[in-house]
């Protein structure tokens, strides 16, 4: 419970802990989204192509993934620095006494609108630049010569 000294409120332990909690959420949001981004970078959307596939003229997809990648880890990094930001500005404020008002928080909707959006991006890239795959055994009946039923043929 807050106290009131001279007419104004007190922070208590537990508002300084509450605090120190939704900071440290939103560190190991950060953390999250730039190890997503490393990953997603280093080993691209269609890392279980064995090729690089022709997204476009001059354009490989894993360098869409770099692009992505690198989105995220920015996005990491200025969700960090937002938030170390904010938590020194509302413990400064919980230390002069001054009541911190409690309202929407404004770093979370920009992060869930950015990831959005980030999200939208790769779904629409994924969907009309990368190629459908092919069904694997068309794939080989293709790719394969027609059998003749003398195996040693080739070897003669």
């Amino acid at each position: 419970m807050d106290t009131q000294i001279r007419g104004k409120p007190v922070a208590d332990l537990r508002d300084y802990l509450a605090e120190e909690r939704t900071f440290l959420a939103w560190i190991r949001t950060g953390i999250a989204l730039m190890a997503f981004g490393l990953i997603l970078a280093h080993f691209g959307i269609s890392a279980d192509e064995p090729h690089p596939t022709q997204g476009g003229p001059g354009i490989e997809p894993h360098e869409f993934s770099l692009w992505f990648g690198a989105a995220l880890i920015t996005v990491g990094v200025i969700v960090n620095l937002a938030s170390a930001w904010r938590y020194v500005r509302l413990v400064s404020q919980l230390n002069l006494g001054q009541v911190v008002p409690r309202c929407v928080s404004k770093q979370g909707v920009v992060v869930a609108m950015s990831l959005a959006l980030l999200g939208m991006l790769m779904a629409i890239y994924m969907v009309r630049v990368l190629p459908q795959p092919l069904n694997t055994l068309h794939a080989q009946a293709v790719h394969m010569p027609a059998s003749t039923g003398d195996h040693d043929a080739r070897f003669r």
